[in-house]
C-alpha cells in the first residue's frame, strides 16, 4: 500500500506550554499559563487522535546539525531533556519509539536528492527540547511512532536562498519515503513564527499579566503570515518570506516550515488556524493542513 501524508502541522515549541501543562514527566510544576496555546494545541491532539496516523516526523531547529540532514535510527530513545535556556522549567524524562525503517527510507530519498545524509544511531542520544514539546503538545500520550530530523545549519552557515532549497528538497524526499514506507503521516513543523523576545522573565515565569509580544511590527508580521497561511496563498507567502525572516528574526528560518509545505507539494491548502499566543514576546501559531489528497478530514 502506498504511504500518504494525512495532515501538517504548525507546532511550536517552546517548553513554557509543558510547563504550563504540568505533565507527570516534567519535574518542575506551574500554576498554568499560555492557555491560549495550549487550548490551541487541543484542537490539533483531536485532530491527530481522529486520524489515527502510523508515524509522526518533527524538524526541529534545536537539533541542529552542520554537516547533512540526520534522522534518528534508534528503536526506542529515552532519557532526561533539560533545556539550556530554562532549565527552571523544562526537565522531561521522555521515552519515544522511532519509526527505523521509514528512516532508514528518508535518509535515502534525501540522498537521491543529492542532500547529504545521514542515521543517527547513538542510543543515548539526548533528544533535543523542540522535538520533545512539538511531539508532547501533539500527542501527549506517546502511543504513535515518531521520526525526529535534524534541522541542517544551511540556511544560516551558507544563505536563505540555499538552506530553504534543501529543505524544499528535504521535504521531497521525505513524502517519497512515506509512500515506499506505505504509512500514515503526519508532519510536525517545529518553529515559532516571530522569535525576537525578552531578555528577563517575570516571577513567576507564568505570570500572564507580563505577557504580550514583543513589538506591534512584529505582531503585524505573524499575523500577515498567518492570514496567507489561513487563506492557501503559499506563493505569496513565498514572496515575503527573505524579508519576514529578516525583519521578525524568525524561526522558520531554519526551514521546518518550508520542509512540510514542499512534502504537500506546496498545495494552496487553507490551513485551519487553531490558536496564537506570545511567550516571552515570540509569536507562536498552531495550525494544520489538511491532506485531501492523502486522505485526511
Amino acid at each position: 500500500m502506498k504511504g500518504q501524508i494525512l495532515s501538517g502541522f504548525l507546532a511550536p515549541h517552546p517548553p513554557h506550554l509543558v510547563y504550563g501543562e504540568n505533565p507527570p514527566q516534567n519535574r518542575v510544576k506551574s500554576t498554568g499559563g499560555w492557555e491560549s496555546l495550549r487550548w490551541a494545541y487541543e484542537k490539533a491532539r483531536e485532530s491527530i487522535k481522529k486520524n489515527k496516523p502510523d508515524v509522526i516526523l518533527v524538524h526541529s531547529p534545536h537539533w541542529m546539525t552542520i554537516v547533512g540532514h540526520h534522522f534518528a535510527c534508534v528503536p526506542e530513545l529515552k532519557g532526561r531533556s533539560v533545556d539550556p535556556i530554562f532549565p527552571h522549567l523544562f526537565q522531561y524524562d521522555f521515552k519515544m519509539k522511532i519509526d527505523t525503517d521509514l528512516a532508514k527510507l528518508c535518509c535515502e530519498e534525501a540522498k537521491a536528492e543529492g542532500l547529504t545524509a545521514k542515521l543517527m544511531q547513538n542510543p543515548n542520544f539526548r533528544v533535543d527540547y523542540g522535538t520533545i514539546v512539538s511531539l508532547h503538545m501533539l500527542n501527549p500520550d506517546w502511543d504513535i511512532p515518531v521520526l525526529p530530523i535534524s534541522a541542517n545549519n544551511s540556511p544560516y552557515a551558507f544563505s536563505l536562498d540555499a538552506g530553504q532549497e534543501q529543505m524544499i528538497k528535504l521535504g521531497q524526499a521525505t513524502k517519497r519515503a512515506i509512500e515506499r514506507r506505505g504509512v500514515k503521516a503526519v508532519l510536525a513543523a517545529s518553529n515559532t513564527l516571530s522569535h525576537l523576545h525578552f531578555s528577563e522573565e517575570p516571577n513567576p515565569p507564568e505570570d500572564m499579566s507580563r505577557e504580550h509580544v514583543q513589538s506591534d511590527a512584529q505582531y503585524k508580521w505573524d499575523m500577515r503570515v498567518i492570514e496567507l497561511l489561513r487563506n492557501g496563498k503559499i506563493e505569496e507567502l513565498k514572496k515575503i518570506y527573505p524579508q519576514f525572516i529578516q525583519e521578525a528574526f524568525a524561526e522558520v528560518k531554519s526551514g521546518a516550515l518550508m520542509w512540510m509545505l514542499s512534502a504537500l507539494d506546496f498545495k494552496p491548502i487553507k490551513a485551519d488556524f487553531y490558536g496564537y499566543g506570545t511567550v516571552i514576546g515570540t509569536g507562536n501559531a498552531v495550525m494544520e493542513w489538511k491532506n485531501s489528497a492523502g486522505g485526511a478530514l
